[in-house]
């Protein structure tokens, strides 16, 4: 069995096992093609000394390797369940120690100056304010925001259905202005955006189809410039601020793991770490003996 096919074999059996969102997927896929070029060999014929040689071939950073090993790592584990190979190559490797870098993260007032730069008078203005309102009301993956259907919107029970990575389902509440901005788009924008077809997409681009996580990308980098936000900003940007904001007033962890999707709460711990980051420098700002 060539390469290809074993990779597209792989693939198909990950997506069914696992329910792998489409960036997994393709990112495996990635991953292995190049490494499938580089060895110029039968993927099912290398030890860890071949890994550990394409490592240093690269030059990967420890995030971009971590992926990879881990790729590896369930790849070679799929071959030993289809009976093509003994062991498992990365038994016995590690994966690199990664410097753990906060978030870029906005306070209230930067929210609020975001929040407040779409144009209500027009209909992409409401369109764009009603997904960032949405955005931080609920601390949202951007895929799970352009991916949103209509019929996972309960304005009237005041809650969202959120399908997030592996498929897993939550149920989160939405804020009231949230509420409100997404009534009046869905009165006042959402009929125009969609002309005379018919999708299931709640946020729609001006052809009258899904947003793109590409398009809105640039919606909210362009709102950050006029903003006068100078921070390097993203659609994930407001998830850290939800979580971020959450915690500072008080939030319990186990709450906020719950309403960002988190698998692991040690995950959700870092949104701790801005805090204390910030208290040192208030305390060295404002202390006597700071």
């Amino acid at each position: 069995m060539n390469n290809t096919t074993l990779i597209e074999n792989f693939l198909d059996y990950y997506w069914l096992s696992s329910g792998a969102s489409q960036n997994t997927l393709s990112a495996y896929q990635s991953d292995l093609k190049l490494f499938s070029k580089w060895l110029n060999d039968d993927l099912s014929h290398i030890n860890s000394n071949h890994i550990n040689d394409y490592f240093k071939h690269r030059q990967l950073s420890a995030a971009t390797q971590s992926r990879i090993l881990t790729c590896l790592r369930i790849f070679y584990q799929y071959l030993i369940t289809q009976q093509l190979i003994k062991n498992n190559p990365t038994a016995k490797l590690h994966h690199p120690k990664q410097t753990q870098k906060l978030p870029v993260f906005l306070n209230i007032e930067e929210v609020d100056r975001l929040l407040n730069t779409p144009d209500k008078n027009t209909i992409f203005g409401l369109r764009d304010r009603a997904m960032l309102e949405l955005l931080y009301s609920c601390g949202l993956r951007v895929s799970e925001l352009i991916t949103l259907d209509y019929h996972n919107i309960n304005l009237n029970e005041e809650y969202i259905r959120i399908h997030g990575k592996g498929n897993k389902e939550r149920l989160l509440p939405m804020g009231e202005v949230a509420i409100d901005y997404l009534d009046t788009y869905e009165k006042k924008a959402r009929p125009f955006l969609l002309k005379s077809g018919q999708t299931d997409h709640y946020f729609l681009s001006n052809r009258g189809s899904g947003m793109s996580r590409q398009n809105f990308f640039y919606i909210i980098k362009a709102y950050a410039v006029k903003a006068g936000i100078d921070k390097p900003l993203s659609p994930h940007t407001l998830r850290h601020a939800f979580a971020t904001h959450l915690v500072q007033q008080g939030a319990d962890l186990r709450s906020v793991q719950l309403m960002l999707g988190h698998s692991d709460i040690s995950t959700t711990q870092i949104y701790t770490h801005i805090q204390n980051v910030q208290l040192k420098s208030q305390h060295a700002k404002h202390h006597p003996r700071g």
